[in-house]
């Protein structure tokens, strides 16, 4: 048994899905199912939506004879025309919590972006003129009985605490069955799990001590079964709870699963139920639970319940979305299975479990059953032996509810085992429906809500499920929080924390062809000979229609008829792809070539994809004719066709063929001519990069040389003189005071690092007479160096920008060289100054 139980560990881990010993016919691989179409969000048609200035439109309730959808949000209620959510015609009640109430919730601990609000939780039918709604109203929950016709609140709340939880995200169910409410839930701030019914009577509540009947349970939904009536025996009508729960220290008949953190659990108490007289006063006296399992390891979290009553409680089914437990959050999967109502009583028929304190764990119990059996309803049976109510019940079978709350027989799925399981998916919200199909079955057709806004529509056929479609309903990713169906609007109306969606329960129109409406399998649409309709619209006469293997009713078994040929024409060697869309995606894409299967061919140039058909490295041969079929479930449907042609090569010689010789010489020849254009380039590159930097280093150089010719021995200094007849390029306007009338320069003294920062004395108004040239060997060897920075004797001189004037004196150069002469011979007797920025020429 070791081995075996690592051997499915291993298998688990691998595959997440994988049995642990229950009696599965089929395999992990064939419990999944992929959608056979997918509708993107942008093209979804014939959707109408619903949203306002609020949030989180969760609780839903509809009234299909009224034609009305109420729907309770985050600090609103309103009430939408059914046939179309988006026409404008609704009402609102705004129901918002006070400020008193929001700051007092901030000061708790609460969050004031999400918690602290009045979130609608509840909202139903109390009576012919009212409805009843309760809201978290900032962890101060309140309820209110609402005028239906005046919609609007009333002038009094009723409190709340017993009725509605604090925190909008814990787990809720609540149902309003003949007038009293019947609610399960965490109700104070630190309160226990509890099934309690109000607004009744004899209210009541579940035992706390000395066992907690409810071990921090979240509840996900509540179902009314009639079981009361037409019951042979006199039974009473029952409140089904489902939820998920803290797991005990348990041995079942399933096997051990004492390792498991959560369980998915079933409970049950009756309508008629008041409480003990002197033991379990306002207390359950028919509070039984149950182990809900669905065959597959791991998958206990319960997140969504729906039922369908097929005309008769007897007949009534549950279907049941699961995920995976805690210690595999990393993976996203989900299994859905379906339970019978008798599989349930039997569960609850079946032996008791019992806490033993020695071992600590819970255990079968052998002992012996007091009468009439304890959690059981009162029945005629019991009538009959004096106890008409379960007041009347001796203590001896109270005291054995109160310590035998728990069932050892688990509620196991019909067929033994799930009818899906979906890898990468996590279902948060079912809804089914059941519909009369033309061939005179009755199919049930699940809508299962994901946790990324997404929509799976899905047929159970026998024991397993074909998923029709899967609809993209919101373009943000958020989770489906409710779903309800409207047999007389042919909707579904889609809740989540964005607004209502409401979808058609059937796009026939979306299936185009004959093969494509029977190979869709969908008990809303059948073929009338032209297009693909709903059935409910029309007479059934002449309708086709094939839900149990998707393949029949179509004139004959292959689709090939006629479609636009489109031509393609490629040159030999070249690639080309020939596109076939695709809309199934459990269709397989074959390709015939002229009459024969392409993968029949041995043609290793033709390839298959997803996007069509890749011809590589193109042929002469591969001309012909080109048709796509999807072939599914043994149809064949044409999807494309192409006429191929592949041109061939252009010959070298008209008159001959090319001799392989000659072509090889050839081809030397190409590598050698494109080897030599290749050395011309690196050499015309080296040569043009070398005059280049040549170039740059007689730009860098310019002024104290002459390109072309010699350096002369003693060079004049004509350094204002010379730049007097040159155009300045920039700061001219800047630079206008610090010049001669004439255009020319004054030199300014000083250790000045740029024009800009020289300081600026106030230049004198007389300008003094003209000397003569200055002799050569005065210069001292310097040469003019003009617009550059000049050092001599240790003080700095910079020539500022010059005005774009011509010069007006011939004689100034003259009259500057003698002046700057006759300073150079006197500095030749003086000492340097040392303050360099007083120095002056």
């Amino acid at each position: 048994m070791n081995g075996d139980t690592a051997h499915v560990m291993t298998t688990l881990v691998m595959a997440v899905v994988a049995a642990m010993g229950y009696p599965s016919r089929r395999s992990a691989t064939d419990l999944d199912a992929t959608p056979r179409t997918t509708v993107t969000f942008d093209e979804l048609s014939g959707v109408r939506r619903f949203n306002a200035h609020t949030l989180n439109y969760s609780t839903l309730l509809l009234e299909d004879d009224r034609g009305i959808l109420y729907v309770g949000a985050r600090g609103a209620i309103f009430a939408l025309n059914s046939s179309d959510v988006a026409d404008g015609s609704h009402r609102t009640i705004h129901w918002e919590a006070s400020p008193e109430k929001q700051m007092d919730c901030q000061q708790k601990g609460k969050n004031n972006k999400t918690e602290c609000f009045n979130h609608v939780r509840f909202l139903q039918r109390l009576n012919s003129t009212h409805l009843y709604a309760c809201g978290t109203y900032a962890f101060h929950p309140l309820c209110a009985a609402i005028d239906a016709n005046r919609f609007m609140l009333p002038s009094h709340f009723e409190e709340g605490k017993e009725k509605c939880p604090y925190d909008p995200a814990r787990g809720y169910t609540g149902l309003i069955v003949d007038g009293g409410l019947y609610t399960a839930t965490r109700y104070e701030f630190r309160s226990l799990p509890d099934i309690r019914r109000n607004l009744h009577q004899r209210p009541l509540k579940t035992e706390e001590s000395p066992l907690h009947w409810l071990n921090d349970a979240e509840f996900v939904a509540s179902v009314l079964v009639r079981e009361s009536r037409d019951s042979p025996v006199g039974d009473d009508d029952k409140i089904y709870y489902f939820f998920t729960e803290r797991a005990g220290e348990e041995t079942t008949s399933f096997f051990d699963k004492s390792h498991v953190a959560r369980v998915a659990r079933v409970a049950r108490v009756c309508k008629s139920d008041v409480g003990g007289k002197k033991i379990l006063q306002r207390k359950w006296t028919s509070f039984m639970k149950a182990r809900l399992v669905c065959y597959i390891p791991y998958y206990e979290v319960l997140r969504s319940v729906c039922s369908l009553d097929g005309g008769g409680w007897a007949s009534t089914v549950f279907y049941a979305a699961f995920t995976l437990s805690a210690q595999w959050r990393t993976m996203e999967a989900s299994a859905v299975c379906r339970y019978s109502i008798s599989a349930v009583q039997r569960a609850f028929e079946g032996p008791y479990m019992e806490y033993q304190d020695s071992t600590r764990k819970w255990a079968r119990y052998d002992g012996a059953v007091p009468e009439p059996r304890p959690g059981s309803c009162i029945t005629d049976h019991s009538r009959r032996k004096g106890y008409n109510s379960s007041q009347d019940l001796p203590n001896s079978v109270l005291d054995f509810v109160k310590l035998h709350p728990l069932m050892f027989e688990e509620v196991k799925p019909a067929g033994g085992e799930p009818l899906l399981v979906k890898k990468s998916v996590a279902y948060s919200r079912l809804a089914v429906d059941r519909v009369q199909a033309l061939d005179g079955h009755s199919y049930d057709v699940l809508f299962m809500g994901t946790g990324d806004g997404w929509l799976h529509k899905a047929v159970v056929v026998g024991s397993g499920i074909h998923i029709v479609e899967e609809v993209q309903v919101f373009r943000d990713l958020q989770p489906v929080e409710s779903l309800v169906i409207s047999h007389a609007q042919r909707s579904l109306y889609v809740g989540a924390a964005s607004g209502i969606v409401q979808v058609p329960l059937a796009t026939c129109a979306r299936y185009t062809s004959c093969y494509d409406c029977i190979l869709a399998r969908d008990p809303y649409c059948a073929w009338d000979g032209r297009a693909c309709r709903a059935t409910a619209t029309m007479d059934s006469t002449g309708l086709v229609q094939d839900i149990q293997s998707g393949n029949k009713g179509c004139r004959s078994i292959s689709g090939r008829g006629s479609l636009p040929w489109k031509n393609r024409t490629v040159l030999q060697g070249d690639d080309v792809l020939l596109p076939c869309d695709q809309r199934s995606n459990l269709a397989r894409a074959v390709w015939l070539l002229n009459g024969s299967e392409v993968l029949g061919m041995g043609q290793d140039r033709l390839r298959v994809g997803v996007d069509g058909l890749l011809v590589t490295d193109t042929l002469p041969q591969h001309s012909g004719e080109y048709r796509c079929y999807g072939e599914e479930r043994g149809l064949q449907t044409l999807l494309a066709a192409y006429s191929l042609t592949v041109l061939p090569e252009i010959p070298r010689s008209p008159t001959a063929a090319t001799p392989p010789h000659a072509a090889s010489q050839a081809a030397n020849d190409m590598k050698v001519a494109y080897i030599s254009a290749i050395v011309t380039l690196v050499v015309l590159c080296a040569v043009l990069s070398t005059v280049l930097l040549y170039m740059s280093c007689l730009e860098k150089r310019k002024g104290k040389y002459v390109l072309g010719e010699p350096r002369p021995s003693s060079v004049e200094l004509q350094t204002v003189s010379a730049n007097c007849l040159r155009k300045g390029h920039r700061e001219e306007e800047e630079e206008e005071e610090l010049t001669y009338p004439d255009g020319c320069l004054r030199i300014i003294p000083g250790e000045a690092p740029t024009a800009a920062t020289s300081p600026v004395k106030e230049l004198p108004v007389a300008v003094p007479p003209l000397p003569p040239p200055l002799p050569a060997e005065l210069t001292n060897g310097m040469g003019a160096l003009p617009n550059v920075l000049r050092k001599m004797n240790g003080n700095s001189y910079m020539l500022l920008q010059q005005q774009e004037e011509p010069l007006v004196s011939p004689l100034y150069s003259a009259s500057f060289t003698e002046e700057l002469s006759k300073i150079l011979e006197k500095r030749k007797h003086t000492q340097l100054v040392e303050k360099l920025d007083e120095s002056s020429v």
